[in-house]
């Protein structure tokens, strides 16, 4: 009888420790996602853009590089589909041949909080890698989810500007 009530206990204690591993009694709210400053994502794009970089290894030496004087290549419809996207806050500055759009503080249409935002687009693909975001409220940074919906609202511009682009 002792024997049975061991084996209980440690089959117990398993699938305890089994769910518990899966999340089931976590959640609750996630902390917000912590985002690097854009101009770190910038420096290190352009740190592995340098045509004088060194090679690492022997194979590097035949794969086809990048032309020197192409300093940086965006998806023009991702491009296109930010800076409509986020027409309501004023722009600051733009820079194509690296990729960045960075906004001042403006509040979206019928929203009650300032939101401000750096936009990295990093590569020709219409692909959602090519699009980083950073996007801050006054009081600090956005939500992941605010985060993440505004991305998902630029891909699917983008994808709604490439279709009627191939339409003509």
């Amino acid at each position: 009888m002792d024997l049975s009530r061991f084996r209980t206990g440690v089959g117990v204690a398993l699938i305890g420790a089994l769910v518990s591993g899966c999340g089931i009694f976590g959640g609750g709210e996630r902390a917000p996602v912590e985002t690097r400053p854009a101009s770190e994502i910038v420096d290190e794009i352009q740190e592995n853009r340098r045509p004088n970089r060194s090679r690492t290894s022997l194979f590097d030496f035949f794969r086809n590089r990048n032309d020197a004087g192409q300093i940086g290549a965006v998806n023009k419809y991702i491009w296109n589909a930010a800076l409509e996207t986020l027409d309501f806050l004023p722009v600051e500055s733009v820079d194509p041949f690296t990729g960045v759009i960075t906004t001042g503080y403006g509040t979206p249409p019928g929203g009650g909080r300032a939101y401000r935002a750096t936009i990295l687009v990093n590569d020709p693909a219409l692909d959602a890698r090519s699009l980083n975001i950073a996007l801050m409220t006054r009081s600090g940074p956005a939500s992941a989810a605010t985060v993440r919906a505004v991305e998902d609202a630029i891909l699917t511009r983008a994808r709604q500007l490439r279709q009627q682009d191939s339409r003509f």
